[in-house]
């Protein structure tokens, strides 16, 4: 697909400073793009390669004053890094509105009810009374268990296992290897010293405008529903417990693993490899450093890092006291010395 530089301008809500009519068809990095491809400036230390892309059209920050002459044609928006991603955004969901009919093999159940404008890759499988919205995407090897509903426009990447009665809402993107309901980690502790495993009969609900990264898994209730509120955002290799509860706009970085029963607040920022034991409350919009490890409930907009984890601010201090300790032993040792010998002079 090519386009000229006067449609992406008005995509992106931005102006034309230059050839309206230069053209792309691909993206660059400002400082690699070649010819035909469209780069963004939005760094200030990215700002000399503008006067030396080859690329034919760089998306620019209005406030941008020029230094010199630039080759490229311009287009000037509030935020180039937001009009970017926009772009990007509408790229891609062009690129899947090619994406249609049904591949074979692949299996549908004959009371699966699949909605418009909605592909199904080769070796995906569809179960029984499954309910799949418009212009839905599933890529090849996907399974999705009996009485799965999928809302409109949600795209469920190569591999991805969605077990019995999960619900994902709409434009609900999950990335290639991931699980959505497998069984919760339940299991009763016998007399014996054995485990008895605790049927996990509830779901997974994903609401709207959810994505998940690659090879994550969320469990299934034990009883009710393992929830991940609309727009929240998890990345690569999370595990997220049964019955965890993930509130609306929350970002999870990857290797986090929270237990179960644990319910996290709005707007909560979590970061990678972070531990988060189970039946513990996560205040709206605090954030938990990465490889911090929570064991007690977060009040609103707490900061916390470290194993276990405690407030931001006083950690750092306890960090920079710790590696002047070294220093103060010896200033310690000094005025035992000039103690003893004052000691021994009187």
């Amino acid at each position: 697909m090519t386009f000229s530089a006067a449609t992406i301008a008005q995509l992106a809500g931005g102006r034309v400073e230059g050839n309206a009519q230069a053209a792309v068809s691909g993206f660059g990095k400002i400082e690699e793009a070649q010819a035909g491809q469209l780069a963004f400036l939005a760094n200030p230390k990215y700002e000399e390669y503008l006067y030396t892309t080859q690329a034919s059209v760089v998306i620019v920050n209005e406030t941008l004053e020029l230094k010199q002459a630039v080759q490229a044609t311009l287009i000037r928006v509030p935020d180039a890094y937001s009009a970017f991603a926009a772009l990007l955004s509408q790229y891609e969901a062009m690129q899947r509105q090619m994406l249609s009919g049904r591949e074979e093999p692949s299996f549908v159940h004959d009371t699966a009810s699949i909605g418009n404008d909605v592909y199904i890759g080769a070796f995906a499988y569809i179960g029984k009374n499954v309910r799949i919205g418009n212009n839905v995407k599933i890529y090849p090897q996907v399974f999705i268990g009996d009485d799965v509903t999928i809302g409109d426009n949600t795209v469920l990447n190569p591999g991805v296992k969605v077990y019995h009665r999960c619900v994902l809402g709409k434009n609900v993107i999950v990335h290639a290897g991931t699980v959505i309901g497998s069984d919760g980690f339940g299991f009763a502790p016998q007399a014996d010293g054995t485990f008895k495993k605790v049927p996990q009969m509830g779901n997974v609900v994903l609401e709207d405008d959810v994505e998940v990264g690659s090879n994550s898994t969320i469990d299934r209730a034990t009883i009710g529903s393992t929830i991940v509120h609309a727009g929240a955002k998890i990345d690569n290799l999370v595990q997220i417990a049964h019955n965890v509860e993930i509130g609306s706009h929350t970002v999870i970085a990857a290797q986090t693993g929270i237990s179960g029963s644990t319910k996290i607040g709005k707007g909560v920022m979590i970061g990678g490899q972070a531990g988060i034991v189970g039946h513990i409350k996560i205040g709206d919009g605090a954030k938990i450093n990465a490889q911090s490890g929570v064991s007690k409930s977060l009040d609103n907009g707490k900061a916390v890092t470290g194993s276990p984890a405690y407030d931001y601010t006083s950690a750092l201090r306890s960090q920079a006291v710790s590696r002047r300790l070294p220093e103060l032993e010896k200033k310690v040792k000094e005025l035992e010395a000039m103690i003893a010998a004052l000691k021994a002079g009187g």
